[in-house]
């Protein structure tokens, strides 16, 4: 089971490179697996740029025992990559060799509150995290009403908005390993620094646990109004876009240098500098995955120039060039 790639295809005005099936191999070596295995699914279906080529496999496990399960035969060697929702990835046009886990709502999507304690299954969406919590009167998780991904994200990237961070209310979350072993962090565990997590790059999260605090519906709501309408004045929520593209330098937002470079507008192909808000990239209908990379890195470039301050990537980008 080697990462051989095929030949060529046409698709999205990019050639793409077709991954070679090797599922079959996968079901022979895992007889008791019950998620699904597709080869060369189409990422750029799953992502909110609508960009990217295929995965050579795309894995939806039944469960997290049959999580456990797939990681604890899956050869070392191969990548592996964990997707929710796509709402901050560019794939590259090329693919992603190896592995891609997406987890299922049905599976990892539930919501709960007790007392002050909210439950999520990673493929839980943020906003509906926020939701649960506003029902049960927990306040303190309004800023998840604000960002546009799931809670497995929101671990990975200690995903944060409205001056609140996951880190801010996380009791604790869980996770499987490479090596099919359950894992459990608690907040100090999961090593949050900004809009990142220490924890293992190859621990798939599967939930966690917030606290709040009783608030009343009024308050919890009134909070919530705030956090749409910032979004929906502020950003381009309504284009293909991948949502806050570089991270804000200490002392600094991104948006405003990114103006101040005057990059206000730009484009490379199909991908465009959002006009109303700056750090967002846009994809104008026809873009590729190169074209919104090579966009943010032409930005990049800028600022340092302009401004002496080199801004770091917050969307994740995976895959090989086309």
């Amino acid at each position: 089971m080697g990462l051989r790639t095929a030949g060529p295809i046409e698709g999205a005005g990019v050639s793409v490179k077709r991954f070679p099936d090797i599922t079959p191999d996968l079901k022979a070596t895992m007889p008791r697996l019950r998620g699904r295995l597709l080869a060369n699914q189409s990422l750029a279906e799953l992502t909110w740029f609508r960009v990217g080529g295929p995965a050579q496999v795309l894995f939806t496990p039944a469960d997290e025992d049959d999580l456990a399960y797939f990681l604890k035969h899956l050869p070392n060697e191969w990548p592996l990559y964990v997707v929710g929702v796509g709402s901050n990835l560019i794939v590259r046009d090329g693919g992603m060799p190896g592995v891609v886990i997406r987890l299922s709502p049905r599976a990892f999507g539930d919501t709960g509150a007790e007392g002050e304690i909210v439950s999520a299954g990673a493929a839980a969406l943020d906003k509906r995290v926020a939701e649960t919590a506003a029902a049960a009167n927990i306040s303190g998780l309004e800023f998840f009403f604000g960002i546009p991904g799931t809670i497995g994200g929101a671990l990975r990237m200690n995903a944060g908005a409205n001056g609140s961070e996951t880190k801010d209310v996380l009791v604790e979350a869980t996770g499987v390993g490479r090596d099919g072993k359950k894992h459990v962090f608690d907040n100090a565990g999961m090593k949050f620094i900004y809009r990142n997590s220490g924890v293992d790059p190859s621990i798939v999260f599967t939930a966690a646990r917030f606290r709040g605090l009783m608030a009343t519906p009024e308050v919890i709501r009134a909070r919530m109004n705030e956090v749409q309408n910032h979004r929906e004045t502020a950003q381009p929520i309504r284009e293909k876009t991948g949502g806050s593209t570089f991270k804000n330098p200490p002392g600094h937002s991104a948006w405003k240098l990114i103006d101040a470079a005057g990059c206000r507008g730009l484009r490379v192909g199909g991908a465009q500098v959002s006009e109303m808000h700056c750090n967002f990239l846009i994809n104008t209908g026809a873009a590729t995955g190169h074209d919104i990379e090579a966009l943010g890195e032409t930005v990049r470039a800028r600022v340092k120039a302009h401004c002496g301050i080199e801004l770091h990537w917050e969307i994740k980008r995976i895959g090989i060039p086309a």
